[in-house]
């Protein structure tokens, strides 16, 4: 599973970054950005061991709103 074809986000919470995946509901922390896309990538693999390739929804430019 390529997880780079995923859109995920990413935003500061405190003192941890959170990513989280759009396609599936994974998400993961880190002390920084990139740190919290690493372990994201690391869960997002995780997960897709046992799920079927291709076994996710499709986000098409997602966009953030305030409510």
């Amino acid at each position: 599973m390529n997880t780079g074809s995923l859109k995920n986000v990413v935003w500061r919470e405190g003192k941890h970054y959170v990513a989280q995946s759009l396609n599936v509901d994974v998400s993961s922390f880190g002390g920084d950005r990139d740190e919290a896309l690493a372990n994201l990538k690391e869960a997002l693999e995780l997960y897709f061991e046992d799920t079927p390739s291709g076994d996710f929804s499709s986000v098409e430019e997602p966009e953030i709103v305030s409510m």
